[in-house]
């Protein structure tokens, strides 16, 4: 009986091993890369809510196309693949744009790696992965640089909101909240309690991620 089983467990239809070993390689390169794209967004965004999300996403989506690899899909089937989920929304909360972006580029990354196909070599493989890593870090640092923070004040000097004194509404503001003031802008004015709603935009210190 013993003799038997190892037969079957040695035998090309349990087990392939080049196969395997191509499953494997293909799925630690995978991971690592989806590692990487995960952890630049937590690190820009600070935001836990997602993660599982984008890991699950990617190791379902991974295995997924790489067990129909042996199936003769052609382009359509990656065509309708991606526009089920580039329409994806959850039910039960509103899902950002950013998040789902990122949702997209997991699954993305997933489908490229696990695709087998002769046609480009694992160098290529690898130099679209490293693009997609570089081309995301270079992209959240021009957000973080180029976005402006804004606070709303209520601003009891009414006389300082003229054209003619934006100077001095400046100053005052900078010195009383302390903000690297960029720009302001007067939501609305009301004159019977003598005050002004107004919207500052203010360039907030920028965290070191290197």
């Amino acid at each position: 009986m013993l003799t038997e089983i190892l037969s079957i467990i040695g035998s090309s239809e349990w087990i392939n091993t080049s196969q395997l070993f191509e499953l494997l390689i293909r799925f630690g390169f995978n991971a690592i890369i989806c590692s990487i794209i995960i952890t630049l967004y937590y690190n820009f965004s600070k935001n836990k809510e997602y993660l599982f999300t984008f890991f699950a996403f990617n190791t379902s989506i991974f295995f997924m196309v790489y067990m129909m690899n042996s199936v003769d899909l052609g382009v359509g089937f990656g065509f309708g693949l991606f526009a089920v989920f580039s329409i994806l929304r959850y039910r039960t909360t509103t899902v950002q744009i950013k998040e789902m972006t990122y949702l997209f580029m997991v699954i993305t990354i997933a489908v490229i790696n696990a695709i087998i196909t002769d046609k480009f070599s694992y160098a290529e493989l690898i130099f679209v992965n490293i693009i997609l890593v570089i081309l995301t870090y270079i992209l959240e640092k021009l957000m973080r640089r180029q976005t402006l923070s804004v606070y709303n004040i209520v601003y009891e000097k009414i006389e300082n909101i003229t054209p003619e004194k934006r100077e001095v509404l400046e100053d005052d503001l900078r010195e009383r909240t302390g903000l690297n003031i960029i720009g302001i802008k007067i939501v609305n004015i009301d004159f019977l309690r003598d005050v002004a709603n107004i919207k500052l935009y203010y360039k907030a210190e920028e965290e070191d991620f290197s």
